[in-house]
């Protein structure tokens, strides 16, 4: 039985930030499914929209998703998107634990206000504020349907690790 814990949210929910603590915490391996999808297309994630669009992305992450579900003992951040594909969820949930980190729309805007390398969040303030209301109203009922949803908003990464822990512990029986 595989015992993978995997992290889904919304962009610049802190999924890579706290999966490299979770795997460093647990020793376990860590593994990024964007950082997998750059290293199979040889490009970022960002120029794969921009020259072979979102429905290409999307193929390549599902074939990435599948791979890093045989993982053992892995954490593994996957991208804000992969829990729209029904297929992706059941690969990531038949290898172990979903967890969801939760966000508010305001504190992706303000982790992400500089940030050119987010593929979905171009344009002006105003619009890419519009993108992430509509993207995350849009996920938000796919994100529920992690085993354990945690709201980060004010939690340090250490913080949202313990959270985890401490849901692991508890549904393992381990008090």
């Amino acid at each position: 039985m595989k015992n993978n814990i995997v992290l889904t949210g919304f962009m610049a929910s802190g999924k890579s930030a706290v999966g490299k603590e979770l795997a460093k915490r647990l020793g376990m391996d860590f593994v990024d499914s964007d950082e997998l999808i750059e290293e199979k297309e040889g490009i970022k994630i960002s120029q794969i929209f921009r020259e072979k669009g979102e429905p290409y992305f999307r193929e390549v992450e599902t074939d990435i998703i599948k791979e890093v579900a045989e993982c053992e003992n892995s954490v593994i951040a996957t991208g804000g998107g992969v829990v729209l594909k029904e297929e992706n969820m059941q690969a990531l949930r038949d290898g172990g634990t979903i967890v969801c980190l939760s966000v508010t729309p305001e504190l992706v805007l303000k982790r992400t206000l500089e940030d050119e390398k987010r593929p979905l969040l171009k344009g002006e303030k105003e619009e890419k504020e519009k993108n992430v209301r509509e993207l995350l109203a849009y996920r938000t009922p796919y994100y529920r349907k992690a085993d354990f949803v945690i709201d980060t908003n004010n939690l340090t990464i250490e913080q949202i690790t313990e959270k985890i822990i401490g849901y692991l512990n508890e549904k393992n029986g381990n008090r």
